[in-house]
C-alpha cells in the first residue's frame, strides 16, 4: 500500500536567509518552507533524495500565497554520480510539469495545493521552478514552496539489496503495507489505496505531536481489526476522529501564537501558550494517552498555573471525549512504549528562534529527525485547506469564539451581556430570561450551543394551554436567537440553530395552532441568512445549509406559502461569490423537480428569466446547471419556453450554450440534431451521386447498344436510290430522315432540368427558357436568383441574400420568416414533413409526394401535380423535338427495347441535386 516516503534535501540552487530548502523536510502548520533568493535567475532547482529506491505514486506541492512559480517540472533519477553533480540533465528523466494559478481571484490570500498522480521509479527527485507570477506583493520576483509530500511504496521487495532496514523487511513479511479495512473510506483489497493520514493536508493542519499519536492509534486499530476486536477498533476510530479536531485546534493556536509574537504582543502569546498546554493536558487525561508519549513534551496539570486563564479554551464545557474502556485498555499495555524517540534537550530560545520541534516522519518505518531552527516571524503561515487537492485553497477562518473563554463570569457560566447586547436583545431577554440570552451571546461556542438546546427543550415542554400572545412572543424571541446562531461559523452551533428552527416550524406552531403568519415570519426572517450561508467558504456548512433549505421548502407548513421559490429566482448579484451562485442555481434545479411550476411559487416566467440570465455567469458550473433547468422546463412546457430564448439560427448557434440547448430541444422532440442532419445530408448526397454515376453508366451503355444496332441496320439496307424509288412507286412515302445528332452533341439544345429539346435552345434561348419557362425552376422572390424548386428551401436558409431573415420550422422543415416563425410553430397548422428517404416536400404547394428525382418531374410538370407552380399554369409546355433513337421521355429502337432519355446525363460541372442558382445578366 502506498504511504508517505521520507526524504532529505540534497541541494538547491539557492535560498533566502531563514528559508532553506531543508524546511521542506518538516510538515507542520507553522512551517515557512523554501524561498528562492531575491531577484534570482530562473529556473531554480531543488534535488530531493528519498530514503530508498521507491515507486512514486503521488506528489503533492503546497504553493506560497503570492510567491508562485508559473510552472514546476519534475525529474526523477535512479542514482547520482559519486562526485555528485546534481544538475547534469542526462542523469534525470523528465516526468512532466504542473502549472500553478496566479491567485488573483483570491487576492493572494489562499495557497494552492496540487496533487499529481504519477508512476515512476527512482530515488532522486528534482523540482525545477520557472518564473514567478507577477503581483503587487511579490516585489522581489521570488518563488517559494511551503511543503512537498511524496507518497509511494518500495520499488522491489524481492531485491534484498534495496531493503536497507531490517524493520522494513519485517514489515513487508508481516503485511503492514496491506490495506486497512478499519480506516474510514478505505477499499479493502485495493493495493493503490492511500491513507488520509499520509496526505499533506493532514500534517499541515495537525499539531505534530497529536499527529504522531493519531498514527499510533491507527496502528493499534489495525491490530485490533486483525484480532477481530471490533468494539475496541470502533472506540479507537472515534478517538482518532476526536483527536483530529484537537490537533487542528492546537495547530490554529500555534499559528495565533506566532502571529502575536510577530506583533510583539507577548502577553497574548503567553496566553495562547498556556491555552495550548492546558487544552493538551486535558485531552490527554480524557483519552488516557500518557502511556503513549514521552512525558517531556506534555506538561502535567500540576505544572500549570493555578490562577484562571484570561483566555482559556473550554471545549464543550470539558465534555469528555470518548475514552478507551478499562476492559479494553488493560490488555493493550504492551503497546505503551514511547514512540516519539530520541528527544533532544530543549534549546535556549533566542530572539529569532522558537522551541525546536522533533518530528518523526514515517518513511517505511525510518524516522528522519530534524529541528525547526532560525525561523523568522516575518509572515503569518496560512493553514492549507483539507481535502481540496489541485485547487486554490481559501484561507481557513479563525474562530476567535473558540479560543476565548468567558471574561468576568464565574467558572461554568457564560459572561454577562454587554450594554450593546442588552439593547439589541432586550425583547428576547424579557421573554426568555437573561441567563439563556447571555449563553446565546457568549464568546464560547459551547455556551451558545447549550443555550439553543435549552431553548429547544423549553419550547418542546411548553404546555398546550399557554395564551396565544405568550406563545407568539416566545416564538419571535426564539427566531431572533436563531437568526444570530445561523450566522455562527462554528458548525455545532449552526446545526443546533437548524434543529431549533425545524422544531418551531414543524412542531411548535402546529401543536399550538398558530396561524400561517407565524410560519411566514419564521421563514422570511431566516431564509435570507440561510441562502447566504450556502456561499460559505466551508464546504460542510454549504452542504448543510443547502440541504436544510431544500428540506424546509418541502415542509407542508412552508410549501403552501410559496416563499422559498421566490427567493431562489432572484437575479444573482454581480459581486456574489461563486459558491453562492452554484448553491442557488443548484437548489432551484432540485426544488423545481420536487415542486413543479403549478401553485408552488415557481412559474415559467420567473424560472426562465432567472435561468437565461445565469447563462452569462462567469462560472461554468452555474451555466451548465442553467442549461439543465431550461431543458427540464422544455420537457414540461415545450413551445412556451421558446419565447424566452433567441431564435434558432446559425449566428445564435455559434454560442455553445445555445447550441446545446437547441440540440437538447431536438432530442426531446425526437428530431435529429444538427450534427445528425449533416450526417444524413452527407449520406444522402453520397447516395445520390452513386445513383447518378450508375445511371450515367447505364445510359452510356444503352447509347452504345443503339449505336451498334443502327450501324448494323444501315449496313444491311445500303444507300440505294432504286430502292427508294420503288418504295415511292409502291405508294409508301417514307418520312424524311431527321438530322442525326452526334453523340458528343447530344446535350446541345436540351434543357437539363425539364428534359425539353428545341432548336431555339441556343445559349441565349436557354437563358430565356431558364428565366421564364422551365417548369422545374423558379425565381427567388427575395434575391431574384433562378433556383431549382426542389432546392428552394435550402436556398432560402443557406444561400439567399436574405437568409438571416429565415428560420426552419421543425414540423414542416420549410423556411419561414423569423418574425412569423413563433406564431407558425405555435399554431401547428403546417403539414408535417416526412423524412427525405420516404417523401419529397414541395415548397410551393407544401405537399409530400413520393421520393426520388423523377418524382419531382411528375409533380412539377404533370397535369395532376403541383397546383401552385405558376409557370405551369401560365406557360404552355412545348412538345419536345424527338431525335432518332433519343428523346427526353422514351425512345425505342428495333428489338432492343431500351429506354433512352428517361435518365438525362448532367453536363460536366453541373449537378442536378446541388441546388444550382441562375441569375440573368
Amino acid at each position: 500500500m502506498p504511504h508517505k516516503i521520507g526524504f532529505v534535501v540534497v541541494s538547491s540552487s539557492g535560498h533566502e536567509d531563514g528559508f532553506s530548502a531543508r524546511e521542506l523536510m518538516i510538515h507542520a502548520p507553522t512551517v515557512s518552507g523554501w524561498r528562492s533568493p531575491r531577484f534570482c535567475q530562473f529556473p531554480q532547482e531543488i534535488v530531493l533524495q528519498m530514503v530508498e529506491r521507491c515507486r512514486i505514486r503521488k506528489l503533492q506541492l503546497l504553493a506560497h500565497q503570492y510567491m508562485i512559480p508559473s510552472k514546476v517540472e519534475f525529474y526523477i533519477s535512479e542514482s547520482l554520480p559519486e562526485y555528485f553533480v546534481p544538475y547534469q540533465a542526462e542523469r534525470f528523466r523528465r516526468l512532466g510539469y504542473i502549472s500553478l494559478c496566479d491567485n488573483e481571484k483570491t487576492g493572494c490570500k489562499a495557497r494552492e495545493l496540487k496533487s499529481v498522480y504519477v508512476d515512476a521509479v527512482g530515488q532522486f527527485l528534482k523540482l525545477v521552478f520557472h518564473e514567478n507570477h507577477v503581483n503587487k506583493y511579490n516585489i522581489y520576483n521570488q518563488v517559494a514552496l511551503v511543503a512537498v509530500n511524496i507518497i509511494g511504496d518500495p520499488a522491489d521487495f524481492s531485491d534484498e539489496s534495496n531493503i536497507t532496514s531490517r524493520e522494513k523487511l519485517i514489515d513487508h513479511y508481516l503485511g503492514h503495507n496491506s490495506e486497512d479495512p478499519a480506516l474510514e473510506g478505505t477499499c479493502t483489497g485495493k493495493s493503490d489505496y492511500i491513507s488520509p493520514l499520509d496526505d499533506l493536508a493532514f500534517d499541515m493542519y495537525q499539531d505534530p505531536e497529536v499527529a504522531q499519536i493519531i498514527r499510533k492509534l491507527d496502528e493499534r486499530k489495525r491490530e485490533a481489526v486483525q484480532k477481530e476486536r471490533y468494539d475496541y477498533a470502533k472506540k479507537l476510530k472515534q478517538a482518532i476522529a476526536d483527536l483530529q479536531k484537537v490537533g487542528e485546534r492546537l495547530g490554529r493556536y500555534e499559528v495565533e501564537k506566532r502571529c502575536a509574537v510577530e506583533k510583539e504582543d507577548y502577553d497574548l502569546a503567553k496566553e495562547k501558550k498556556q491555552q495550548m498546554e492546558q487544552f493538551r493536558s486535558q485531552v490527554y487525561e480524557q483519552l488516557q494517552l500518557h502511556s503513549l508519549v514521552d512525558p517531556e513534551p506534555v506538561r502535567r496539570p500540576s505544572d500549570l498555573p493555578l490562577q484562571p486563564l484570561a483566555h482559556s479554551a473550554s471545549p464543550r464545557h470539558q465534555q469528555p471525549v470518548p475514552s478507551l474502556p478499562q476492559e479494553d485498555r488493560a490488555p493493550e499495555s504492551q503497546f505503551a512504549e514511547p514512540f516519539l524517540q530520541e528527544k533532544p534537550p530543549a534549546h535556549a530560545l533566542g530572539p529569532s528562534q522558537h522551541s525546536t520541534v522533533d518530528l518523526s516522519l514515517r518513511a517505511t518505518d525510518l524516522h528522519l529527525k530534524t529541528h525547526l531552527q532560525s525561523v523568522p516571524y516575518d509572515e503569518r503561515p496560512l493553514p492549507a485547506s483539507r481535502k481540496q487537492p489541485a485547487v486554490a485553497l481559501e484561507p481557513e477562518k479563525s474562530d476567535s469564539d473558540v479560543s476565548e473563554a468567558p471574561r468576568g463570569g464565574a467558572a461554568g457560566e457564560p459572561e454577562p451581556l454587554t450594554e450593546k447586547a442588552l439593547r439589541e436583545a432586550g425583547p428576547a431577554v424579557d421573554v426568555l430570561g437573561e441567563s439563556l440570552v447571555a449563553g446565546a451571546y457568549s464568546k464560547t461556542w459551547s455556551y451558545r450551543e447549550d443555550a439553543l438546546l435549552a431553548l429547544y427543550k423549553r419550547l418542546m415542554e411548553t404546555p398546550a394551554g399557554t395564551p396565544k400572545e405568550e406563545l407568539k412572543s416566545m416564538l419571535r424571541a426564539s427566531v431572533f436567537l436563531v437568526r444570530r446562531a445561523l450566522r455562527d461559523i462554528v458548525t455545532p452551533v449552526f446545526q443546533a440553530s437548524l434543529k431549533l428552527l425545524k422544531m418551531i416550524i414543524t412542531q411548535y406552531i402546529p401543536k399550538h395552532k398558530l396561524s400561517k403568519l407565524e410560519t411566514a415570519h419564521c421563514v422570511e426572517r431566516t431564509i435570507p441568512i440561510l441562502l447566504t450561508r450556502t456561499g460559505d467558504s466551508s464546504a460542510r456548512l454549504r452542504v448543510i445549509a443547502s440541504n436544510f433549505i431544500q428540506e424546509m421548502a418541502l415542509f407542508k407548513e412552508v410549501r403552501s406559502l410559496q416563499i422559498i421559490p421566490s427567493y431562489l429566482v432572484q437575479p444573482l448579484k454581480a459581486n456574489s461569490s461563486n459558491h453562492l451562485a452554484m448553491s442557488q442555481i443548484g437548489l432551484l434545479a432540485r426544488l423545481l423537480k420536487d415542486l413543479g411550476t403549478r401553485g408552488t411559487g415557481f412559474t415559467i416566467d420567473n424560472v426562465m428569466k432567472f435561468s437565461v440570465s445565469t447563462l452569462e455567469h462567469r462560472v461554468y458550473e452555474v451555466r451548465e446547471t442553467a442549461v439543465r433547468v431550461i431543458l427540464d422546463m422544455y420537457k414540461q412546457h415545450r413551445a412556451f419556453i421558446l419565447e424566452y430564448l433567441p431564435p434558432d439560427d446559425n449566428s445564435i448557434r455559434k454560442n455553445v450554450l445555445y447550441k446545446t440547448i437547441f440540440e437538447g430541444f431536438a432530442k426531446i422532440d425526437g428530431r435529429p440534431t444538427e450534427a445528425e442532419i449533416r450526417a444524413q445530408k452527407k449520406a444522402a448526397t453520397e447516395e445520390a451521386e452513386k445513383r447518378k454515376k450508375e445511371e450515367i453508366k447505364a445510359l452510356q451503355g444503352q447509347l452504345a447498344a443503339l449505336k451498334d444496332i443502327q450501324a448494323e441496320a444501315q449496313g444491311k439496307e445500303g444507300p440505294s436510290v432504286e430502292a427508294e424509288s420503288q418504295d415511292t412507286q409502291g405508294g409508301k412515302a417514307a418520312p424524311p430522315p431527321a438530322p442525326e445528332v452526334p453523340d458528343n452533341h447530344y446535350l446541345d439544345n436540351l434543357c437539363i432540368f425539364c428534359g425539353e429539346r428545341s432548336e431555339s435552345f441556343t445559349e441565349e434561348g436557354l437563358d430565356l427558357h431558364y428565366w421564364k419557362q422551365c417548369l422545374m425552376l423558379t425565381r427567388c422572390a427575395h434575391c431574384k436568383q433562378v433556383v431549382e424548386i426542389s432546392s428552394l428551401t435550402e436556398h432560402l436558409l443557406t444561400e439567399c441574400d436574405k437568409k438571416d431573415g429565415f428560420g426552419k420550422c421543425y414540423r414542416c422543415s420549410e423556411a419561414v420568416l423569423k418574425e412569423e416563425l413563433p406564431r407558425h410553430i405555435k399554431t401547428k397548422e403546417c403539414n408535417p414533413a416526412k423524412p427525405e428517404k420516404l417523401a419529397n416536400r414541395c415548397p410551393l404547394c407544401h405537399e409530400n409526394f413520393s421520393p426520388g428525382e423523377e418524382a419531382w418531374k411528375a409533380h412539377l410538370m404533370g397535369p395532376a401535380g403541383c397546383t401552385m407552380n405558376l409557370r405551369k399554369t401560365h406557360v404552355l409546355p412545348k412538345a419536345p423535338v424527338l431525335l432518332p433513337g433519343k428523346g427526353p421521355a422514351t425512345a425505342k429502337s428495333g428489338t432492343s427495347g431500351s429506354k433512352v432519355g428517361s435518365k438525362i446525363p448532367t453536363p460536366k460541372g453541373l449537378s442536378r441535386s446541388s441546388g444550382r442558382t441562375y441569375t440573368k445578366q
